[in-house]
């Protein structure tokens, strides 16, 4: 006896709480910050906050971040917001329809204290 398929209405679904997204979303805007390219004579960026809305199939994250000084700042806002799409949809299945970020701080080369 071959089972029968399920219908599509009777399947379970997967869901992903909020806390799980943001959780995946600090851990790829720290891959992404330590592979930008200034990543070598830079002390290791602390791991950004992060909150996430998921609604159906799509989330929405926003990363709070650190950041040397100078930097193109929109330049690698672009690249860290692509990179956090990129993985968090990757790992969870879920379109990622916005990464807002926020800058912390801007750290001055050869410092380890905060711009004041």
């Amino acid at each position: 006896m071959t089972p029968q398929p399920v219908e599509p209405s009777r399947r379970g679904a997967t869901v992903i709480p909020d806390r799980v997204v943001a959780r995946i979303a600090a851990r790829a805007g720290r891959e992404a910050l330590l592979a930008q390219p200034y990543r070598p004579r830079r002390p290791a960026p602390p791991t950004p906050d992060a909150s996430a809305h998921v609604h159906g199939g799509s989330a929405r994250i926003r990363l709070a971040v650190e950041l040397p000084y100078p930097i193109d700042l929109a330049a690698a806002a672009r690249e860290l917001q692509r990179q956090v799409t990129q993985r968090v949809g990757h790992l969870t299945g879920l379109e990622v329809t916005e990464v807002a970020l926020a800058i912390r701080h801007l750290r001055p080369e050869g410092s380890g204290g905060r711009v004041h």
